[in-house]
């Protein structure tokens, strides 16, 4: 009765895109997004509380763990 639902990976295009990570100093806190090449402008996407949260922000959207650029 209280299970997770799969959400449909969301309509995502990739192009002027770079996925950052943006972890606070103080609490360790990390908050998974992507940064618009053009704009400059952080869209967050996720909470990461743990490596299946990342795996999962790595699938949905099509990123490699190698691209990710990490902001403190």
């Amino acid at each position: 009765m209280f299970w997770k639902r799969k959400s449909a990976a969301p309509a995502f295009d990739r192009t002027g895109k770079e996925p950052v990570i943006r972890s606070s100093i103080c609490t360790g806190e990390k908050v998974a997004g992507y940064r618009d090449a053009a704009t400059g402008k952080f869209v967050e996407v996720m909470l990461i509380r743990d490596e299946g949260d990342m795996k999962r922000f790595l699938g949905d959207y099509g990123f490699a763990r190698e691209e990710i650029k990490y902001e403190w």
